[in-house]
This record gives C-alpha cells, sequence and structure tokens, in this order.
C-alpha cells in the first residue's frame, strides 16, 4: 500500500518535516518538538515522471505530426540554401543584389 507523505510546519519553533500517513489519518495538530501548532503545507509531488509518453510531443494528433514535419523539412531546405550562398571561392567578390525599378509615366 502506497501512502502520501505530507509536509507540516510548527507555527512556534519553525520546525518543517514530513510525514507518511495514510489519507484516513487525523492531520497532525502539535510539534513534537515545542507543542506549537502544526500547519499543513501544501507542496510539489514528491515523484518525477519519466521516459517517454508524458509530453505532448510523444503523441502527436496527426495534423501536429504533419505539421511538425513540414517544419523539419522547411528547415533543411534554408540550411542547405544558406551553405550553398556561404560557398564561393577564395578572391571572389559577391554583390549583393539589386532591384530594378521601372516607372511608368502616366498618361
Amino acid at each position: 500500500m502506497v501512502m502520501p507523505i505530507y509536509e507540516y510546519k510548527c507555527t512556534k519553533c519553525g520546525k518543517q518535516f514530513e510525514v507518511m500517513r495514510r489519507m484516513a489519518d487525523a492531520n497532525l495538530s502539535q510539534c513534537s518538538v515545542c507543542g506549537g501548532k502544526l500547519k499543513k503545507l501544501i507542496t510539489n509531488t514528491s515523484f518525477v515522471l519519466k521516459g517517454g509518453g508524458w509530453y505532448v510531443t510523444d503523441y502527436p494528433s496527426k495534423d501536429r505530426k504533419t505539421a511538425m514535419d513540414a517544419k523539419k523539412t522547411r528547415d533543411k531546405k534554408v540550411d542547405a540554401q544558406f551553405k550553398e550562398k556561404t560557398k564561393s571561392s577564395p578572391g571572389e567578390k559577391t554583390e549583393p543584389a539589386t532591384k530594378t525599378e521601372k516607372k511608368t509615366e502616366a498618361k
């Protein structure tokens, strides 16, 4: 049988401790050190979920999986384009591309 762990803090001496108790047991009310009043604390769980299956990315929906695959493909293309642009032979000068604009005259 697994019993939960509860954390208490004394309002008089400040001692803080954990106690393993059944859920049906009454809360502790008196500090064993000074006899002061105990306050039950709300704390994080004492276990960690490890391994696969605990995150949204482990079980994506069909739409999400399609979107993730498309992003990976797009990222690969961008990386390839960047590598291609940065390849240049030594001494070769690259000039920035410029746009040419045509002006049309009003009649």
